[in-house]
């Protein structure tokens, strides 16, 4: 029997339109998730971290990005910017108390900057195949020189999808957006506990990707676990054992949990 689901609510977002988000209330430090670039709060990672939260009696927000899943907006007029203010928006608004932030892919991205951004709130981030940077570094620095001056001159591209049958826009604006925001190009001064899960056959975002952000954060406690074998999604029964079981084991430690 497929489990209840909370029901949708939504915030306003910044600068007008709705944000989607669902809501379990739990005991604290909840766990928040960020999705990924056209991903949200249906996703399988979601869902199951959702149904670990229900049995764990755990507080957990998830929601839906700007332009997707249940929330307004077109996606071609989305940046970084939007969807990290987004997050800011569910963190100050849905979410209670202290968090563990849980990032999959440009998620991952995300976590980060509301780490840096509000780290009386955030205190520990879990990442799944982390993507920060991922505009400059697996968008614009991979296209060919007739690639970059279509982006110029037409404003966008469409870009196959491994897990859609349509291609997927990508835009001059969220490219030339993403640099506000760039974070691997010195130290990330994020000093909470990070645990960062990547598959080594990663063909989305390189898996040296998160050995360089664990390299550049400015925390001590930060680990990776790179799993043989695994791809970018991260979606089987033993990735979801493994993600859920860190993010509840850093919920554990950070309550003073023995």
């Amino acid at each position: 029997m497929r489990e209840a689901q909370e029901p949708i609510q939504f915030l306003g977002a910044p600068g007008g339109g709705r944000i989607a988000f669902r809501r379990i209330e739990g005991r604290p430090p909840g766990i928040l998730f960020c999705p990924g670039l056209h991903s949200g709060m249906e996703g399988t990672k979601a869902q199951a971290l959702a149904a670990h939260c229900r049995a764990a009696g755990r507080a957990y927000v998830r929601f839906d990005y700007t332009g997707h899943g249940a929330s307004s907006g077109r996606f071609e007029e989305g940046t970084v910017g939007q969807w990290l203010a987004d997050a800011l928006c569910v963190l100050g608004q849905a979410a209670e108390g202290p968090q563990v932030v849980v990032g999959s892919s440009m998620g991952g991205w995300i976590m980060l900057l509301l780490a840096l951004g509000r780290p009386e709130r955030v205190r520990g981030l879990v990442g799944v195949a982390a993507a920060p940077d991922f505009t400059e570094e697996l968008i614009w620095n991979q296209l060919s020189e007739a690639g970059r001056r279509q982006l110029m001159e037409e404003g966008s591209f469409l870009r196959p999808s491994r897990y859609d049958p349509q291609p997927h826009p990508i835009t001059r604006r969220l490219v030339e957006e993403g640099r506000r925001h760039l974070l691997l190009r010195g130290p990330i001064p994020v000093t909470c506990p990070v645990r960062l899960i990547h598959g080594d056959q990663d063909a989305d975002v390189p898996w040296e990707t998160s050995l360089r952000l664990l390299r550049r954060l400015a925390g001590g406690d930060v680990t990776l676990t790179l799993v043989k074998g695994g791809g970018h999604r991260l979606s089987g029964a033993a990735d979801i054992e493994r993600l859920a079981g860190t993010a509840e084991a850093l919920c554990l430690r950070l309550a003073g949990a023995p």
